[in-house]
């Protein structure tokens, strides 16, 4: 089972950071990194999701103002995580985009009546790379695991080859001095496994030993 992060591992860079105007008004809570300081692992999504005001701890981070901490997605990859051998001093998760990006456009809420989310644009992904820059200098971490496809275009630029070809395969990130391994999103991991030729006690091992190949 995850272990929810402490608050006090937020990593709050710009309190009230309001350099994207649209982010800022459709937020409820700017989605900070946390976890260790000097993890290894530096664990990268897009953005976060709208979240479940509703849940007992595990609401997302435009709630819980900490990055990774939904329901679904969040605990998700925090067991990967865990699965492959990794502890909690180990590992720490932001976002690419540290707020919600409310889909105003889209007039259909999700099942749960909650509103949708869209792709961060690239002006909202380049205000917020200051904020990721300062963290990968802090951290230093061997490697930055890439949750997804945006997540990973968010870090590494266009991948000619499509993102399903760079899953699991190691890059160099010369602007940040590091490695990205680039991974299914969680969201979609066990639907997306079978189409790269894993199960998930195989991709576990694979992620082992991408970490390990970097440590």
């Amino acid at each position: 089972m995850a272990e929810y992060p402490d608050r006090e591992s937020r990593n709050v860079l710009e309190p009230g950071c309001s350099r994207c105007p649209a982010l800022a008004e459709s937020r409820e809570c700017i989605s900070w990194g946390n976890g260790s300081l000097d993890a290894d692992v530096v664990v990268v999504g897009e953005a976060p999701a709208f979240g479940d005001p509703e849940a007992d701890r595990w609401r997302g981070g435009n709630w819980t103002g900490m990055a990774y901490t939904s329901r679904h997605s969040g605990r998700a990859v925090r067991d990967l995580f865990a699965n492959a051998g990794l502890a909690p001093e180990d590992l720490y998760f932001t976002n690419a985009v540290k707020c919600f990006p409310e889909d105003s456009e889209n007039d259909e809420a999700e099942d749960d009546g909650h509103p949708t989310n869209r792709e961060p644009t690239a002006a909202e992904r380049q205000n917020c790379r200051g904020h990721l820059a300062t963290e990968l200098d802090r951290i230093s971490p061997a490697v930055v695991a890439a949750t997804g496809k945006h997540a990973t275009v968010a870090l590494l630029g266009d991948l000619p080859d499509g993102f399903l070809d760079a899953v699991l395969d190691l890059r160099d990130l010369p602007e940040f001095g590091t490695t990205v391994l680039p991974l299914l999103h969680p969201s979609y991991q066990n639907v997306w496994l079978p189409r790269i030729g894993y199960d998930r006690e195989e991709y576990v091992a694979a992620i082992r030993e991408a970490v390990s190949a970097c440590r």
